[in-house]
């Protein structure tokens, strides 16, 4: 079965109409395409749950709040296409603006508690519209299971708590982050670092793995994250917008690694915004 590019809603749901009359279960992994083996390493885990898979690609206006770094955002919808077609991907779903937010589109789906601080309070609006496209994709594809990377920690509490809160009839599938040789977590903004600025990058992930040693051992989380921060600045990042641990559950700032924790991190460099973040075990 070759990869179909879908760009109407009529033409989706008539597809995935035929789908369930045949009793097969639906898979979906939204992105905003740029896709890398991140983005691939989702879909082949989809491919292993569910009998057909969809890949969404929409660069959602609705979460930037930066004009810039909207524009700024990769558009390669062939070559998106050409790197799912091989892995047996069934659908391809890049619908226009006007099939997302059509004239007159009023909604806006916005979640308390998880989506405060850390993205939260750097990007304003971030997360409505974060949550307002993925209930529309969510409902549009009718899934199963959706499948979000946990590169992005805090967007997946976010998507959790709205499908929860909204009864929408979907189980949402936790993956591991995937990096690079050097420990870089992947990412569509990663090709936009100078090759000197992709070196320096790969310090952001040693660091937090090396303060999730010291917070898994049971140390306090402040002289852990003031020690972090001295070496993020003396690896040549500029802006570090926020370094915390936080509770894996609901995102609560811990001030030790007392339950299953997340350290988490938004550094900039070469004008680019990483983000990252890593599992904090408490031992014992």
């Amino acid at each position: 079965m070759s990869l179909e590019t879908i760009n109407r809603l009529a033409a989706l749901r008539a597809r995935t109409a035929g789908w369930r009359c045949e009793g097969l279960t639906i898979g979906v992994v939204p992105t905003m395409g740029a896709l890398h083996d991140g983005h691939l390493s989702l879909v082949r885990t989809a491919l292993t749950r569910t009998d057909r898979v969809i890949v969404t690609l929409f660069v959602n206006p609705k979460q930037f709040n930066n004009a810039a770094d909207l524009a700024a955002y990769p558009r390669t919808v062939e070559s998106d296409a050409a790197k799912l077609t091989p892995l047996g991907t069934h659908v391809l779903y890049a619908p226009e603006v006007e099939e997302i937010y059509p004239d007159g589109f009023a909604t806006n789906v916005s979640v308390s508690g998880v989506s405060e601080g850390l993205c939260g309070a750097h990007r304003p609006g971030h997360f409505d519209g974060v949550a307002t496209v993925v209930s529309k994709l969510l409902l549009q594809t009718g899934a199963d299971l959706a499948f979000f990377g946990e590169k992005d920690f805090q967007q997946l509490q976010v998507v959790k708590r709205m499908v929860r809160d909204l009864d929408i009839p979907v189980e949402i599938v936790p993956c591991p982050t995937v990096r690079e040789a050097d420990g870089l977590a992947m990412s569509s903004r990663n090709v936009r670092l100078s090759a000197q600025a992709r070196s320096t990058a790969a310090a952001l992930p040693a660091v937090l793995f090396a303060a999730a040693e010291r917070l898994s051992a049971g140390d306090a989380a402040e002289p852990v994250l003031a020690d972090a921060r001295a070496a993020i600045a003396a690896a040549g990042f500029g802006d570090l917008e926020y370094l915390e641990l936080r509770a894996e559950s609901d995102l609560t700032p811990l001030s030790r690694a007392d339950r299953p924790a997340r350290l988490l991190a938004a550094a900039w460099l070469d004008g680019v915004r990483l983000i990252d973040n890593v599992e904090v075990m408490p031992r014992g």
